[in-house]
């Protein structure tokens, strides 16, 4: 049954220069599947097993959602509620009515601000705060008019937290959801990742050096909030069985009604997916549900997620940045339903377009947070500038373009026919 996956990934592995990876699929409460490809560290050389800490980054948003959700059971806050009413002191330039902002566009990435400038020396929500009043940054819209990933928005969540339970926001998450869970490997404290064996070194591969460049821990400072779990594929595969309602300490502390909010379609995405509370949903990948959520910083890329239908949980962890993480998840997904080990979601179809239509691509698109790519065309077609990189592309229609190596596709923002922004790496970049 897992001939072919290992097959594919040790190829991907190679192509991608992942140094170690881990895999780990659960269902029906038993785990199926957990094991290590490649190696902890380059100059050890110790393998990669089911209980290798890796960073997981962006995965951690699930774990701070699902803490909202069980404050909000507890009637200590309602999703409805305004951010002013636990951050009095917040105002941003260019936002009327603060009070329009609820707990849940924190939850789904659709308060309207743009991306902002990341500095992790931010260590107090208080200074976040400060930072997001006293200057002045790019707005999208109204509330729930557009989704774009933001992490100094969702952190806030952080500050909420904190106020209405009186605890640190990561004393929080490990006493009410780490703990009775026994994930005992797994923390958001750096001192304790140093204090642990078996775990991962994270890695950046330099293409132009064509080496692997070794990185530090990245402290997050706030942004913990939204990337500071460290963990394991055995661990996680524990936090997974929680949603598909495998029975543990946890469950008697929040209702299934609560936890199934957050798989909830609150936001569209693209074409086919949508955002719910720290979870992406894709609504009908061949009969079932995907939630899920990817991770990325300097030196990690994960993606978890789990089938509610099914009651699978899979798990995939790797201590180097910028993979195509994802794939190796679908191609588990794949291997469980039985699917051609490559079956992707539904492709866009190309559709021919004049060159002065496609000439309205044309352009440079950016974030505050430092992610940027450029549209160009070449003998008539559309390319992607991205890392050095050309990538081919075709047009699906008069406002997406998508990827031909990923299909992925990228919605672009037009008013009075004129771009002004497009939605790549789940952020709206904004036309230079």
């Amino acid at each position: 049954m897992w001939g072919d996956f290992e097959k594919k990934l040790k190829e991907q592995m190679d192509r991608e220069h992942i140094v170690g990876a881990a895999v780990g699929a659960f269902r029906d409460g038993e785990i199926i599947y957990q094991k290590g490809f490649g190696v902890q560290n380059k100059a050890t050389n110790k393998p990669v097993t089911e209980e290798t800490i890796f960073g997981t980054a962006s995965v951690t948003k699930s774990f701070t959602a699902l803490a909202v959700m069980k404050l909000m059971e507890q009637g200590l806050l309602s999703i409805n509620d305004s951010v002013i009413k636990y951050i009095p002191n917040l105002e941003i330039k260019g936002v009327y009515a603060m009070d329009k902002i609820k707990i849940h566009h924190l939850l789904t990435h659709s308060t309207g601000l743009a991306p902002v400038n990341r500095d992790e020396s931010r260590l107090f929500f208080s200074d976040e705060v400060e930072f997001l009043t006293n200057n002045k940054h790019s707005i999208l819209g109204k509330p729930n008019e557009y989704f774009s990933y933001s992490n100094d928005m969702f952190l806030l969540l952080g500050a909420i937290i904190e106020k209405v339970t009186g605890k640190l926001y990561r004393r929080y998450i490990t006493e009410e959801i780490l703990a009775p869970l026994k994930m005992n490997r797994t923390t958001m404290s750096i001192e304790e990742v140093t204090k642990l064996n078996n775990v991962s070194t994270p890695y950046i591969y330099d293409k132009q050096q064509k080496k692997h460049i070794e990185q530090m821990w990245p402290t997050l400072g706030v942004y913990e909030v939204g990337g500071g779990i460290r963990s394991c594929i055995s661990d996680l595969l524990k936090y997974g069985s929680f949603y598909v309602n495998t029975p543990n300490l946890l469950s008697k502390s929040i209702s299934e009604t609560s936890v199934q909010k957050m798989w909830q379609p609150h936001i569209n995405l693209t074409e086919n997916s949508f955002y719910g509370y720290g979870l992406k949903v894709t609504p009908n990948y061949h009969g079932v549900t995907l939630v899920e959520h990817g991770g990325g910083q300097p030196g990690v890329s994960s993606n978890f997620g789990f089938i509610p239908e099914k009651n699978i949980v899979i798990v995939v962890l790797t201590n180097v940045s910028n993979i195509a993480v994802r794939d190796i998840w679908l191609k588990v997904v794949n291997t469980l339903l039985r699917l051609p080990i490559d079956t992707k979601e539904q492709v866009l179809p190309p559709t021919d377009l004049s060159k002065k239509e496609l000439m309205k691509f044309v352009g440079a698109y950016a974030s505050k947070e430092g992610y940027q790519f450029e549209v160009i065309i070449e003998d008539g077609k559309p390319l992607i500038l991205i890392d050095q990189e050309k990538l081919e592309a075709y047009a699906a229609d008069k406002k997406t373009l998508v990827l031909k190596n990923s299909s992925r596709s990228i919605p672009f923002y037009f008013t009075d026919n004129e771009v002004w922004g497009a939605f790549f790496g789940m952020r709206v970049m904004l036309k230079q």
